[in-house]
């Protein structure tokens, strides 16, 4: 292995040295980033109505820090798992909660996911090693790889209040002492209670079982809050999943000025049996100026397409 190498290395010389270089371009090496074979899939089996993952980050080869006294004798290793990839999405999470004081989680949350790149560095889609290398569905890396940096200036965010969680779980059945336990209040309103959460990604699910040939309809509500400079016009660009028809309305957004909100509804219709397959595609809002392009992926799945 590796730190073995680096150990004998250490061990057999007077004075070890190391470094570092940066800003190198390295040839023939393979594209990154892929997705894990080990990576957590969707949908969630206790709320598939919401979209998961919600974005993928580095988590193979990680050097971090270890047991002092193992086997590697130096207090750091080389790990892999999502354990290592949680840290990098909490680390971005704080980043942008540093640089944006205002904004709430589902803000911060939204960011990162908008501003994902679902591409590797060849500039083609991102590779599941878990499914043999083929093009990554959202199930398997959310959102995409995400990009702190565009994540600081996303254009447009999904947000979300106390209040429209308490709704979801409205929805989800709960007991009135299982929303107390999570919401530690009995001071909570379930006259609204619904699945559609306002979240950047969009899920629609099919009986695998069903060969009716049934076409089936979801209908979407979403709102989202102008973080921009200021007045900007967004209009939508639609990749449909294959075989499905979705339609967004308004086509354009307007906004007058930064935190101004604006909603749209997004209708998919798709084949009640997709014969077992997972089929995505997206929904990007491009600023006229080019500036901030807001994407968000759709997927029509079974619900059993991650087990």
């Amino acid at each position: 292995m590796e730190f073995a190498a680096v150990i004998d290395y250490i061990n057999s010389s007077d004075d070890p040295t190391a470094g570092i270089k940066f800003q190198q371009t390295v040839t023939g090496k393979e594209v990154a980033p892929s997705v894990a074979d080990y990576t957590s899939r969707g949908p969630s089996p206790n709320c598939p109505a919401v979209l998961k993952p919600d974005v993928m980050a580095p988590g193979s080869f990680v050097l971090a820090s270890w047991i002092p006294n193992d086997y590697t004798a130096t207090g750091f290793n080389l790990i892999s798992g999502t354990s290592m990839a949680c840290p990098h999405a909490s680390g971005v999470a704080a980043l942008l909660k540093g640089t944006h004081p205002e904004w709430s989680h589902a803000a911060i949350r939204s960011a990162m996911m908008t501003t994902a790149n679902e591409l590797d560095s060849s500039m083609m889609p991102i590779k599941d090693v878990g499914r043999n290398f083929t093009a990554a569905s959202p199930l398997a890396m959310g959102a995409g790889h995400m990009v702190p940096n565009k994540a600081m200036d996303p254009g447009l965010v999904y947000d979300a209040a106390p209040q429209d969680y308490v709704s979801l779980l409205c929805s989800m059945n709960f007991t009135r002492n299982q929303i107390m336990t999570i919401t530690r209040s009995n001071d909570y309103n379930c006259a609204n209670s619904s699945l559609d959460l306002n979240y950047p990604s969009f899920v629609a699910f099919y009986d695998k079982n069903v060969t009716t040939g049934a076409m089936l309809k979801h209908r979407f509500r979403r709102v989202v809050t102008n973080v921009g400079g200021g007045a900007a016009t967004y209009k939508v660009k639609v990749a449909p999943p294959e075989g499905v028809k979705v339609a967004v309305w308004p086509q354009s957004l307007v906004f007058g000025k930064k935190y101004e909100q604006r909603d749209y509804y997004v209708e998919i219709v798709y084949p009640s049996d997709g014969n077992g397959l997972v089929s995505y595609g997206s929904i990007v809002w491009i600023e006229e100026s080019g500036k901030h392009i807001v994407r968000s992926p759709i997927v029509v799945s079974p619900t059993s397409a991650g087990k």
